[in-house]
């Protein structure tokens, strides 16, 4: 089942304190990109990030999921309401995060 238009909008409202915060729509789902790197996205009206090392401890009894058939898993955020977990989850994984990769010419 797709994501909502109105799912995306309310993960980016509970990010809208981040300075570039962006998406992608993909097949009905959403890529959400901090600064250019990739640190999630929602997939059936879930928010997943990247398993980095600082969102599993950040995160320690958190689901790991599949965002579609064949994905490798990611952690599921359940606590999308607290505003502030977001924005230190996502500032603290930026790091961690790879570099975009290069667009083809």
């Amino acid at each position: 089942m797709p994501s909502t238009k109105d799912y995306l909008e309310y993960i980016l409202g509970q990010l809208s304190d981040l300075d570039d915060i962006s998406y992608k729509a993909m097949m009905g789902e959403y890529i959400i990109y901090y600064r250019g790197k990739i640190i999630g996205g929602i997939y059936d009206n879930r928010f997943l990030v990247k398993p980095v090392k600082i969102a599993i401890s950040m995160m320690p009894n958190a689901n790991m999921e599949l965002p579609y058939d064949g994905a490798k898993e990611m952690i599921l955020v359940d606590d999308v309401e607290n505003s502030s977990f977001l924005r230190e989850l996502v500032e603290a994984m930026y790091d961690e995060l790879p570099a975009p990769r290069k667009k083809r010419k």
